[in-house]
């Protein structure tokens, strides 16, 4: 019995070192575990931290490269508006410029190569829009009628017997059909402003509504400028009346015959430059 005995508490005894062992184990791969657990925590939050990092930089890169890209873009648009003054004193932007030679390209080389200076090519560039605008062969040119196109304007002499009654400064009826034409041509052309001067013969007269040859010609430009505004729907700022009584006459005023030819009044159709470029730089 005694032997039993202490075989059971052997036993026991054994069981008890083996149980141990066990659980020593178990807390020592516990720790491993957890050691190894925190090891993955810390080095998670260090790639964390690279990649907000990383993330910082792509994000500066990217804001310096769009950054970048507005002042290219800003530089093109300060470039198109930035103003050159040459050697004559022309001033243009680089844009209008621009426009100018693709406008040149269909001007005629002959003339093109006329031109010394960034004047003359400006010039030419009006003169092409302006002569495209004005097609002369709707006027039918007799010696009643005489269309110039001179450098950057268009000169069209109309015989007063076109416009007014003998001695009159009211527009005749018959003046209708060349006064529409003319308007067309001005409505179509926003940088276009027109003179019109009243000339008159040298025979003097004096009236109880019309002074002097002085007034006689004034009269009739502004009778044609008001016929223009208020018929045709030409923009008054674009108008501009004058007379030049007897002292520009196209030939002696010698015979009836002359004095009809200089009894006359002078549309000139005028590009306004300034007008002309800044719709350039809004196409």
């Amino acid at each position: 019995m005694k032997k039993i005995s202490i075989l059971l508490v052997t036993t026991i005894l054994l069981s008890a070192c083996v149980s141990k062992k066990k659980y020593l184990a178990l807390e020592q791969e516990n720790g491993e575990i957890k050691s190894e657990l925190t090891k993955t925590q810390v080095e998670k939050e260090d790639l964390e931290n690279k990649f907000a990092k990383i993330q910082a930089r792509v994000d500066d890169y990217n804001a310096k490269i769009n950054s970048l890209n507005e002042d290219v873009e800003g530089l093109k648009i300060e470039n198109d508006i930035k103003l050159d003054v040459n050697a004559d004193g022309t001033v243009i932007s680089n844009k209008s410029r621009q426009k100018m030679l693709a406008t040149l390209e269909n001007v005629d080389p002959a003339k093109l190569a006329e031109a010394k200076t960034l004047k003359d090519s400006m010039n030419l560039a009006v003169q092409y829009n302006l002569a495209k605008t004005m097609d002369t062969s709707d006027f039918n040119e007799d010696e009643d009628i005489a269309v110039n196109i001179n450098e950057t304007v268009v000169m069209i002499s109309i015989s007063d017997k076109m416009l007014f009654n003998s001695g009159s400064y009211r527009i005749s009826s018959k003046a209708n059909n060349i006064l529409q034409k003319l308007a067309d041509v001005i409505n179509s052309e926003e940088s276009i402003d027109v003179m019109v001067e009243g000339h008159t013969d040298s025979r003097p007269i004096n009236t109880e509504k019309i002074a002097d040859n002085w007034d006689l010609s004034v009269l009739r430009a502004t009778s044609v400028v008001r016929k223009l505004q208020n018929k045709y729907n030409v923009d008054p700022a674009k108008l501009i009346a004058s007379g030049r009584s007897s002292y520009q006459p196209l030939v002696e005023n010698n015979s009836s015959e002359n004095r009809s030819k200089n009894r006359r009044t002078r549309i000139i159709l005028m590009p306004n430059i300034d007008k002309f470029f800044a719709l350039m730089e809004a196409k």
